[in-house]
């Protein structure tokens, strides 16, 4: 009897479900999309309500041959690709390309891949939701239209190699926004003053708030100046004392734009890194003694939601392991936002009870560190909230207010395995030191501190990513590629975590701005998200939404092109010599960053590294420590004379020595800039 066949998109997907399945199934991998619009030219029918033209993707014929070959042979063909618009298009490719009928009971989808969900999945195949491929044809003809449209009227008027997209440009202009936001910053000077206050031997903080029970922010040192000399003297006496309890509660399981930004600031992932093991914790691994376990649920969603067999099973974890205190009586329900998809679950391991340390060693350290954060997070989330014993004293010396606040935790809860981070860091609050109304307290000290109001900060890929997501620009699936985009175009680099606009990035945003301001419109771009959400519910055809949105479109474009003139782009020319032919470098900007280059190119193709000494000399011979990037963009440091000297390290050298030892010590850039040296690990004090 013939076998059953089903194709996915990769090859470990392809290995994990094999493995659920057995035997009677062929499983294959159509290695991503077969069928997309041609490269090299717009591909749209203009004239006939905007229809695509197709074609099988260079490279992949002898691949659609063999597909057909193997769908001709089989008893019946499931498609089984990812379960998002991207992935029911793939099916709808895959189906027309080998004859399928779209309208019969071909298609499959699980949230997960685990035995139950493969089989469950098996036994109930659907048809082709034609709504999800038409979402999905609308955002891709779309996208086409604007980057086809407007890119070539950039390399005519500016430069070759320049584009524009419906997504990146919007997120090029909040960058940019950004940057603008901080030159025109100007900065005002406030001052801050607290006493150092004891109570026996218990030191304590007491933060000035005001004059006779009123708020006052102080503007200068005069203002400081004058609470120091009027309260040198004074007694320092507690006016109010007001204990309280608050309670914590668990952050929500993760969607796609909570773990990326999760990822980046607490492992240090780029969103494309974070991805990246997400796809593979979720096609699969090969787990020792397990064979190839999909670890976790689908990662592109913004659904709060779980599954009931998922909560029961990790409200039997948490009894198990934690204890009874630890578990809620009610299961924790999370509410998701109204333009949520809800079409998948939210992110979480496929089982509670497959821990990161217990397959740690079959795991890469990327994976370890995404699967450990995404466990931790789903097993916090069902568990009881954190509580707080807070106090919040009052003390007075004369007509001058001071604040003292405490905390202390009275019970753990959740944050026994799991806290969350910040993109700002959180104001210090002081263990609880018992203090009764009426008492006074021995004042050692009061100190004034200058301070300067700071400009917003600049985005991180987290931080843009949340507020892409809170402006409605994007989908999940959108997030990465996005950010990928512009940092590879030289619209944005990224210096360390933070993303910073080139000077090409800000001119190609003032020629968006100025002649294609709908483009670039945060509500415009979030509205044409919302249909394109309308025509996946099947409430609005794809060809009106692409109808509405061209006309006015192509009357901007003509617009432009007669409005823009030719626009000149300066390199920027460097110190450094071309080893070559002579010339003076210049400075360009590339996927991994910043880099020299001959400008004499084409005849000239030479180009170099940007070498940035760190001022420390190497161990081993002497020659200057460069600051280096490796193929993923991690910084490492190593010796300005490789190869003959292959001086490398991960954490800086410094010129600081080790009072030990005498060797130098280095910086681990990733753990708070701690020192420590090498040889005998000490640690600097």
């Amino acid at each position: 009897m013939a076998e059953k066949l089903v194709i996915v998109e990769s090859p470990s997907k392809a290995t994990t479900i094999k493995k659920y399945l057995g035997r009677g199934y062929n499983v294959v991998a159509s290695m991503g999309h077969v069928i997309d619009l041609p490269k090299s030219q717009l591909a749209i029918d203009e004239k006939n309500n905007f229809e695509p033209k197709y074609i099988t993707i260079r490279g992949k014929g002898d691949l659609v041959k063999q597909l057909k070959k193997e769908a001709k042979a089989a008893s019946k063909v499931f498609l089984a690709t990812d379960p998002d618009r991207e992935g029911e298009a793939i099916s709808w490719h895959l189906a027309n390309t080998l004859g399928i009928d779209i309208h019969s009971k071909c298609r499959i989808t699980f949230n997960e891949i685990t035995k139950k969900a493969v089989t469950a999945a098996i036994k109930e195949p659907r048809e082709i939701n034609e709504n999800l491929v038409d979402a999905q044809q609308a955002r891709r003809v779309l996208d086409r239209i604007v980057g086809y449209k407007i890119s070539p009227l950039l390399w005519k008027k500016v430069k070759k190699g320049l584009s524009a997209g419906r997504v990146q440009s919007v997120a090029t202009k909040l960058i940019c926004d950004r940057e603008k936001e901080i030159n025109d910053f100007t900065e005002q000077e406030y001052w801050t003053v607290e006493a150092n206050l004891l109570k026996g031997k218990k030191k304590l903080i007491a933060k000035f708030y005001g004059i006779n029970g009123k708020k006052t922010d102080l503007k200068n040192e005069a203002e400081a100046s004058k609470i120091l000399k009027e309260t040198e003297n004074e007694k320092f006496v507690v006016t109010s004392v007001k204990k309280s309890k608050k309670k914590k509660t668990a952050p929500p399981p993760f969607i796609t734009s909570s773990l990326q930004q999760e990822a980046g600031r607490k492992l240090g992932f780029t969103t494309a890194r974070t991805m990246q093991a997400a796809q593979q914790l979720y096609e699969g691994i090969n787990i020792k003694g397990m064979g190839n376990v999909g670890l976790i649920t689908y990662m592109r969603t913004d659904s709060l939601r779980l599954s009931e067999d998922a909560v029961t099973e990790v409200r039997k974890y948490i009894l198990e392991t934690y204890g009874d205190q630890y578990l809620p009586k009610n299961t924790k329900v999370y509410k998701t936002k109204k333009s949520a998809q809800d079409a998948h679950e939210a992110i979480r391991p496929t089982s509670a009870f497959i821990t990161p340390d217990q397959i740690k060693n079959s795991l890469t350290s990327d994976q370890y560190k995404l699967y450990n954060l995404i466990w931790n997070r789903f097993i916090a989330c069902q568990m009881n909230d954190a509580e707080f014993d807070t106090i919040a004293a009052s003390v007075d010396a004369s007509k001058y207010n001071f604040k003292i606040t405490g905390q202390s935790v009275s019970f753990d809860g959740f944050t026994l395995i799991y806290t969350e981070s910040k993109d700002t860091e959180e104001e210090k609050i002081s263990k609880i030191i018992p203090l009764n109304e009426g008492e006074e307290l021995k004042c050692s000290m009061v100190e004034s501190t200058q301070h300067f109001t700071q400009p917003p900060q600049r985005y991180t890929e987290a931080s843009l990513v949340k507020t892409l997501e809170e402006k409605g620009i994007g989908r999940p699936s959108t997030y990465s590629p996005t950010i990928t985009t512009i940092i590879n175009r030289g619209y944005v680099v990224r210096n360390k975590k933070i993303l910073v606009p080139t000077e090409l990035g800000m001119l190609v945003n003032s020629l968006m701005s100025e002649h294609f301001k709908n483009i670039v419109d945060v509500t415009f771009t979030a509205n044409m998200e919302e249909n394109l959400d309308k025509v996946e519910e099947g409430n609005i055809d794809w060809h009106n939404v692409i109808g509405e949105f061209y006309n006015p479109f192509m009357k901007t474009v003509h617009e432009a092109e007669e409005k823009i003139g030719d626009i000149e782009i300066k390199d920027e020319e460097s110190d450094v010599v071309c080893d070559k032919c002579g010339a003076m470098m210049v400075y360009k900007h590339g996927k991994f960053g910043k880099f020299l280059a001959c400008p004499q190119f084409p005849k000239c193709r030479n180009t170099m590294a940007i070498v940035n000494e760190i001022g420390v000399p190497c161990p081993d011979c002497g020659s200057p420590i460069v600051e280096k990037k490796s193929k993923r963009g991690k910084i490492f440091f190593g010796c300005k004379n490789y190869p003959e000297c292959e001086f490398t390290s991960w954490d800086k050298p410094t010129t600081e020595k080790c009072p030990i030892c005498g060797s130098i010590m280095y910086e681990k850039l990733t753990r708070g800039n701690k020192r420590y040296c090498p040889k005998c690990q000490s640690k600097a004090k």
